[in-house]
Order: C-alpha cells, then structure tokens, then sequence
C-alpha cells in the first residue's frame, strides 16, 4: 500500500496546563460545550473538547516540569487558531469575550485573512481566524 505524499489534516491538539480544574472550568465557558473525555490515563490527566473534526486536549501532569506561564517565544507551540465563518462571526466573539470578562486584542485584518487574539489562564496565546471577505 502507499502512502500518499500529502499529510493528513490534523486529529488533535493538546496542550499542557498548571491547573486542570481551573482550565477546564475556563475552556468549558469558552467553547461552550462539554469535554467529550475526562479520563486518567496513568501518567496525566486529560480533558478533550469535540470541535468539528478535531479534538482539543488538556493534559494534567502530577509531575509538570516547570509552572512558568506559556511564552510563545521558546520553541514549540506558537498558538492556536480556531476557524470562523466571517469576520462578521470575530465582532460576534469579541462580544461575547466581552460578556465573559475574558481580554483580547482588537480585530486584525490582513490580506490572507482576520483575527482576533486572546490568551487562557496558562497564558496560551489563542486565535479565532476568518478567511479574507
């Protein structure tokens, strides 16, 4: 059988927290929608959110290395982006940031599309991304 030289679409992500309960109850408001698995797997703990075809996991270490804040700085992660519609949907979710008290950047429109920024309680830079219109 062979493979095909294209990679796949991405199945998940999963991030790393200092405080499992505490960002659970924060993606929980935010998303808007329940974990689809809450589950001990041994070494960590992970929460994991269905968003259309891809999961969102938040992993609990008992051991974490380190509790600095995330910095998008050092290698690995940069951030992550969620997909809107329009960027008619971005005004809709700066509101409702608004609503939940949660700080975010202003609406940034650029050739190849619009975003709009904001950050999780371990400092995790997030984005909701709109096509250009």
């Amino acid at each position: 059988m062979a493979i095909s030289a294209t990679m796949p679409a991405v199945t998940h992500v999963a991030v790393t927290v200092t405080d499992l309960a505490v960002s659970e109850e924060w993606y929980t408001t935010v998303l808007g929608i329940k974990p689809v698995i809450d589950e001990d797997t041994g070494p960590f703990r992970h929460i994991v959110y269905e968003l259309g075809n891809t999961l969102l996991g938040l992993h609990g270490f008992p051991d974490l290395a380190s509790d600095e804040p995330f910095d998008e700085r050092k290698p690995g992660l940069d951030h992550i982006a969620f997909g809107c519609a329009n960027r008619s949907e971005l005004v809709e979710w700066a509101a409702r940031l608004d609503e939940l008290g949660i700080t975010h950047g202003d609406i940034v429109d650029m050739g190849y599309g619009s975003g709009l920024s904001f950050r999780d309680p371990d400092n995790i830079a997030l984005e909701l991304f709109a096509p250009p219109s």
